[in-house]
């Protein structure tokens, strides 16, 4: 019965234990039918329109709806089974199509039409104008203007698209969990730390197996491909990693790839654009592909000479240390790793003692408390989805709730890899209320074992530092409508708060507040702080190159008609041509796995991830030049960009914070490509 259905009670926290699977599904047919009823409520009105009636309504409908899709959704890739997964493939379509119908609705697009073309006459605020501006080009840029059969057309095809992307996303995490790397003699473990060598050990334990078992989840993946000598090891997991959804079984991702290309390129034509890129970057600060094309290229441009140099230096020292006549694939971080040591006498094994979890956790909210006055609590009493979820109570420096913060930290096979950000519950204000949000970050980072605690690497150091300033960006939202509450801003700029923060991870202002070895309690020593500054820069060129490849892969699936290509590997390899350094595996593909831009909602915006590093570079000049805690500057980030979402264009308010645009050079400069 609905009554039992805890997801349609009233409540203030996700109560996840007393949510049984079998919920969820008749919770979100329910909740659909209630926000249908509101939107009815708003079409039927016999008031004339007006910005309170028509777009405040609207905004506020649907509230149950977003709270329990949150909840399944986060679910379904923190904690997913079959059941889940199933349950969505069932929903998926069913919220969709509700999608289309608010879209699509002739009625409620007439009020809203009605209100934007006198909205000179309400006299509206900045958010206000900007609330009335997006749900009208929502409409528009949607289908509200298409003929009826046009309109039939676009529900189909979005139909299709959400059940392609889900199945994508299953197929990768399939992949992911059922490779495993079982090795039975020791000496092939040559080069691997023994805390990473105890964590497989467990692992073949816990498979009730003899050995030692690698997996292609990150904290057993990247470890191995950084410290394995044996060569075949590397080259075997390398390939199975390259290869997920691209084996032509039942896993397969190819055809999902095309057809999602395919039926984004149609849903932008019909829609009148010339590209689902055009179509995407028309809401971005980047405008067009054309804009991201340049940009990309300028890039390229500075990073390719750069990187040349570095992967000629790699191939020397590899052929000096261990003849090796050709760097593949497989050789790059293991080498990267070497040569690092030699030239730093730093490696992550000599800084892991450093950076205990709960360490690192208690340095970024003594950040937080320092840059903005948070503080974090740590509290029991609030529902969890699985025990290692950890709960915190965010206040103010006088005490007031600024958000509720989960931390989900470690890798659970129904847990997709990677690491991101995500909401319970939006910030917003109604009816005098200011309603505080519920912030998630979930990683996947190396688990403690019996021996020693959860040790991060550095790298997992800077990806906590990120996801916790996306975390940041929402419990410091400060706006009065959700949709344009802490991290809903163009996604070209959504990645500065995250981004900008990493920066702390470098600096030893920052690093002195956590970085104590877990046994002995010591700071972490100067000369670790130096070199950790000093190889910031190491193999960036690569780095940079690999990371403009990406942008370049997603661009060329999403910026022009891809209705001619028939092959994915071929295309994918030619996208990678300007960028290639190392020669191709013919047995593996990106595309095939490519969560972010086939599952994610990064398609024809993976490049702001680079577009973002200008901003965020730009903007920890300026808090250098002041002091890394300089409150003053960072008043001027909360008032102007974390507490903003998207009210506001987002080069207006990065102008209002920094004063005037971004400079690339900052970037340039930071990367070691242009002198200071």
């Amino acid at each position: 019965m609905e009554s039992q259905n805890i997801l349609l009670a009233e409540f203030e926290y996700a109560p996840f234990s007393k949510i049984r699977t079998a919920d969820y599904k008749p919770a979100i047919l329910k909740a659909v039918e209630l926000a249908k009823e509101e939107i009815e409520n708003i079409v039927s009105s016999k008031e004339k329109p007006t910005f309170s009636n028509t777009v405040e309504a609207l905004e506020y409908s649907g509230k149950k709806l977003d709270r329990i899709t949150s909840i399944f959704f986060n679910i379904n890739s923190a904690e997913t089974n079959e059941e889940i997964q199933n349950i969505a493939q069932e929903v998926s379509p069913i919220l969709s199509e509700f999608k289309n119908d608010v879209i699509l609705n002739k009625e409620l697009f007439e009020r809203i039409q009605t209100v934007f073309e006198k909205r000179d006459s309400f006299n509206l605020n900045q958010e206000q104008n900007t609330l009335l501006e997006k749900k009208y080009k929502a409409f528009t840029r949607n289908g509200a203007n298409l003929a009826e059969d046009k309109q039939a057309e676009l529900r189909e095809i979005d139909k299709k698209l959400s059940r392609l992307k889900l199945k994508f996303g299953e197929n990768v995490l399939a992949e992911t969990n059922r490779y495993e790397l079982l090795v039975t003699d020791e000496s092939r473990l040559e080069g691997l730390p023994e805390s990473f060598k105890d964590e497989a050990k467990s692992i073949a334990r816990s498979k009730e197996k003899e050995g030692w078992i690698f997996t292609l989840e990150y904290p057993s993946y990247i470890p191995f491909m950084k410290y394995a000598r044996d060569r075949e090891l590397r080259k075997e997991i390398s390939l199975a990693f390259g290869s997920r959804g691209f084996n032509g079984d039942e896993l397969d991702n190819r055809q999902n790839v095309l057809e999602i290309a395919n039926l984004r390129y149609q849903r932008a034509k019909l829609l009148g654009f010339e590209s689902h890129a055009h179509f995407v970057l028309e809401e971005r600060m980047a405008e067009t592909p054309e804009k991201v094309d340049s940009f990309l290229n300028e890039m390229l441009e500075k990073a390719r000479p750069a990187a040349e140099k570095e992967f000629k230096e790699l191939e020397i020292f590899a052929k000096e240390l261990e003849g090796i006549d050709q760097l593949q694939k497989w050789d790059s971080a293991y080498y990267g790793e070497k040569l690092k040591q030699k030239l730093f006498n730093l490696d992550d094994e000599k800084l892991k003692p450093y950076f205990k979890l709960e360490n690192v956790v208690d340095g970024v909210f003594t950040v937080a408390r320092k840059l903005y006055g948070l503080n974090f609590k740590e509290v029991d009493h609030i529902d969890k989805y699985h025990p290692d979820v950890k709960t915190f109570q965010v206040t103010s420096e006088t005490g007031d709730n600024v958000a509720l913060f989960y931390a989900d930290f470690h890798p659970r096979p129904g847990k997709r890899d990677g690491a991101w950000m995500t909401i319970y519950k939006q910030q917003y204000r109604q009816d005098g209320i200011n309603e505080r949000p519920h912030i998630s970050i979930v990683c996947n980072f190396t688990k403690p074992t019996e021996k020693e605690p959860s040790l991060l690497t550095f790298n997992e150091v800077t990806t906590l530092f990120h996801e916790f300033g996306h975390a940041l960006h929402g419990m410091l939202a400060n706006t009065t409508y959700p949709s344009l509450s802490g991290a809903n801003v163009y996604w070209d700029f959504v990645e500065l708060p995250s981004q900008v923060l990493e920066n702390w991870c470098y600096e030893k202002e920052s690093l002195q507040l956590f970085a104590r070895h877990y046994k002995t309690g010591e700071a972490i020593p100067q000369e670790y702080i130096d070199k950790i500054k000093e190889s910031a820069n190491f193999l960036e060129g690569m780095a940079t190159l690999r990371q403009l490849s990406f942008g370049m892969l997603d661009l060329s699936w999403h910026a022009g008609d891809p209705t001619n290509i028939t092959d994915v590997k071929t295309h994918e390899t030619k996208a990678f041509e300007p960028t290639k350094l190392f020669p191709d595996v013919e047995s593996n593909c990106m595309s095939t796995a490519f969560s972010h831009i086939f599952q994610g909602g990064y398609s024809a915006g993976y490049y702001s991830y680079k577009w973002a590093e200008v901003l965020d570079a730009d903007t920890f000049e300026y808090f250098t030049e002041h002091g890394i805690f300089s409150k003053d500057i960072a008043d001027k980030f909360r008032e102007n960009i974390l507490s903003k979402g998207g009210t506001e264009h987002p080069m207006e308010l990065y102008k209002r914070f920094r004063g005037k645009e971004p400079q690339p050079e900052a970037l340039l400069r930071r990367a070691g490509l242009i002198s200071k």
